[in-house]
């Protein structure tokens, strides 16, 4: 290996060289992705070339020892590594967003919410808007997030403002000649907006669901972040089983989880929910003081989120031994989440995943669960499409969603399964196979 070819395989990661990943398919990505993150020892040296006949490209093979490197370097350090946000994808984001806003004849868009904010500027940080207008993003934030909006926005006009959001937009749409009508999301609140109709002098009008439609379909970028994510759930909660024991509170355990998961170089998609014994017929219950016992069972519902993409997985175990009845509900739930799985492919009826989990369940004569089969997720924990009994629509190929049916017993039990599946272009794939699921611990 020369090199240059070394020098490039940096390039490419870092965002520099924006052809080189175009050529890398939705599979290489996630290939590379899942060989780093599954991997024990993690080298902080470049792979050695490929011999003679060996299947992975030479350009896969660099590409993996590099993010070996940034993952090992992310683990060492503090600072935060944003490669797989870089310039040249949120440009191709921004050519569909704007072929959507011609369709729906909008010339400016103001965007407040902050996953879609981030999702058209790549900037993580809050309290900040975004205007598409014409050919130019702008950033609206203000002194606390400057430095952060320069690294991260390198396309976007950032606006530093001192005073309110409203009058901050009403400055920059007086500068935008040709706007004769702003857009804002229908996501903004009405405080917000009722300010933006007293601050801008433009007509005003409310659109939903423009930059969430483009979200629910996943670029390549976001699930190799979204792959990251749940390999590091799994490492996580596999490094955390060995505290699954008797004494051991609820909160003490979801804190040790939550701890890896930092060790891990990522942060909580949400609260981690923990549940021992009859707790976990509440499907949100919230982690408290009670102990496990040398018989029980464990719920256990969290995830990783990396580079801002996030992971939601629920897994099951019981010490001590498992009961009759708590092995047959454990089973039927195995058993409706792989119907459900099994239908996932694009042009299915959302619908039809749903009720494939829920008819197993109810010819099992046990309770079925009342909230969604599955749900979309990416930069939010809960996105579109929303797997339930009313949906409507079709999957793409693209999306990321959970499936998850349960079956939960007020005062007994409850038993929830959980994994993260990549709706391909020929059916499905599982993100989170390599989380530990047995639920016998010893």
């Amino acid at each position: 290996m020369t090199r240059h070819k070394k020098r490039t395989a940096k390039a490419v990661l870092s965002g520099k060289i924006g052809r080189y990943e175009q050529s890398l398919s939705l599979a290489e990505n996630t290939l590379a992705l899942s060989k780093v993150l599954s991997n024990e020892s993690i080298r902080t040296a470049p792979p050695k070339a490929k011999r003679p006949g060996e299947k992975d490209s030479v350009v896969l093979d660099i590409a993996v020892g590099w993010f070996r490197r940034i993952y090992a370097l992310r683990q060492q350090h503090s600072g935060v590594f944003y490669a797989l946000m870089d310039k040249e994808q949120i440009a191709r984001r921004l050519k569909v967003v704007r072929q959507v806003l011609d369709k729906k004849r909008i010339r400016c868009l103001i965007i407040a919410r902050p996953a879609n904010v981030t999702y058209v500027t790549g900037f993580l940080g809050d309290d900040s808007w975004a205007v598409v207008a014409g050919v130019r993003v702008y950033l609206l934030t203000d002194s606390r997030y400057t430095e952060q909006a320069e690294k991260e926005c390198p396309s976007c006009k950032i606006i530093d403002r001192a005073g309110p959001m409203a009058d901050a937009v009403a400055k920059l749409v007086k500068r935008l000649k040709s706007v004769r009508a702003v857009t804002v999301e229908e996501s903004a609140s009405l405080a917000d907006f009722e300010q933006l109709r007293t601050a801008v002098q433009a007509r005003l009008r409310t659109a939903a669901n423009v930059i969430e439609t483009i979200r629910s379909v996943k670029d390549a970028g976001e699930i190799a972040a979204i792959q990251a994510a749940a390999s590091i759930s799994a490492r996580a909660l596999q490094q955390t089983l060995p505290y699954i024991r008797p004494g051991v509170t609820e909160s003490e355990l979801a804190g040790r989880l939550d701890f890896q998961i930092r060790k891990l170089g990522a942060r909580n998609s949400f609260e981690t929910i923990v549940a021992f014994g009859p707790n976990a017929s509440r499907p949100h219950h919230q982690p408290g003081k009670r102990k496990l016992r040398g018989t029980d069972s464990v719920l256990i519902d969290f995830g990783a989120r990396y580079d801002g993409y996030c992971s939601d997985i629920t897994r099951c175990f019981v010490v001590g031994g498992m009961s009759s009845s708590y092995r047959k509900v454990y089973d039927v739930v195995e058993q409706a989440q792989a119907a459900a799985i099994e239908m996932i492919k694009p042009g299915v009826k959302i619908k039809q995943v749903d009720a494939a989990a829920r008819k197993l369940i109810a010819r099992s004569d046990l309770p079925v669960y009342g909230h969604g089969t599955g749900h979309g997720f990416g930069l939010e924990i809960h996105e579109s499409p929303f797997l339930k009994a009313d949906a409507k629509g079709t999957l793409k190929a693209g999306q990321v969603i959970t499936i998850e049916p349960g079956i939960y017993m007020p005062g007994k039990l409850g038993v929830r399964i959980e994994d993260d599946i990549l709706v391909t272009e020929t059916g499905h794939k599982i993100l989170t196979r390599n989380c530990p699921h047995r639920p016998l611990l010893k």
